[in-house]
């Protein structure tokens, strides 16, 4: 595919914002909380992690680095903040750690393509999930989406915006879609078990760190019988959206998949990553919002689902 040059550049990320965890037992207290080992998570260094509810769905999904010894940042989708920073408070009590919403501390910046790589030069993390220091804030790589590079700039709120050409933001949530990397927004909390999104593997869910509400259920769809829901690309001409219902041909009269994001290019169609029955690709066809509704057409994504789940 031929990419329009317009997929360069920097745009503020305004749907994004970011909770702060701080003080002595502020990892230890994530760590308990979420899909990721952030009590290993060292400075210089980003993870996925998924927040789940009792019955192992998704209420969130992160991106967590340190800000030092003590700090940990994560950054979510803005719409879906203050409930989620509302429940994960109830459950630090004596913990040593003090929970806060920093999204008027730090702008979040998405950086994509040779003009964010040209800008940043030696600040560029070399591989995903690199964190380097990058003039008053961090710089986050994030997985790159069909060739071009992707970041995710944080700077204190008061710092002058990148001198970058300006990015659209469906251009950028396209991109998105097209790393494979699920992001939780409000009309999908609680939709999706993390395997649904394939956050396990992209790197969201580490089996091997203990408790963490919902555990049970994470661990038990991922060993015991085969998985029939994924998170498969699929591109259309018409608008999509987060939570819309998609159908297959084969059963017309229940919904077949939901979507999780959606982004379109410039002038271009528009893709979206869809939680899908396994059962029905290969065969068909897919649409939006009814067995009549517009045309998906499956689209590759960038990384191969095991086996026996394909």
């Amino acid at each position: 595919m031929s990419l329009p040059t317009r997929l360069t550049g920097a745009l503020r990320l305004t749907d994004w914002g970011v909770i702060r965890a701080r003080g002595a037992d502020a990892a230890s207290f994530l760590h308990s909380q979420l899909t990721q080992d952030v009590e290993h998570l060292a400075e210089g260094q980003a993870r996925l992690a998924g927040y789940c509810s009792a019955k192992g769905r998704l209420l969130a999904s992160f991106i967590a680095w340190r800000n030092g010894a003590d700090e940990i940042l994560l950054a979510c989708s803005a719409d879906l903040l203050p409930a989620t920073l509302k429940r994960l408070s109830m459950f630090v009590l004596r913990a040593k750690c003090k929970l806060d919403d920093a999204s008027t501390d730090w702008a979040l910046y998405g950086l994509a393509g040779d003009a964010a790589l040209g800008w940043l030069a030696a600040d560029a993390p070399a591989a995903a999930w690199q964190v380097n220091k990058s003039l008053d804030g961090q710089v986050l790589r994030l997985p790159d989406a069909q060739g071009t590079a992707r970041f995710l700039l944080v700077l204190p709120a008061s710092s002058p915006a990148p001198t970058l050409p300006a990015l659209d933001a469906d251009a950028w949530r396209w991109l998105e879609v097209h790393s494979g990397v699920a992001r939780i927004v409000a009309p999908t909390v609680e939709h999706f078990v993390p395997q649904m999104v394939n956050l396990e593997l992209v790197g969201g869910v580490n089996f091997q760190k203990g408790c963490y509400p919902g555990q049970e259920i994470v661990a038990r769809s991922q060993y015991r019988g085969t998985l029939k829901r994924r998170a498969m690309i699929f591109d259309s001409e018409a608008e999509l959206q987060p939570g819309q219902e998609v159908f297959h041909s084969a059963d017309p009269a229940q919904p077949a998949g939901q979507i999780a994001n959606a982004g379109r290019l410039p002038n271009g169609p528009s893709s979206a990553l869809i939680e899908v029955k396994l059962a029905a690709l290969g065969s068909g066809s897919w649409h939006l919002g009814a067995a009549d509704g517009p045309l998906l057409h499956p689209a590759a994504l960038p990384y191969e689902l095991p086996a026996d789940t394909a």
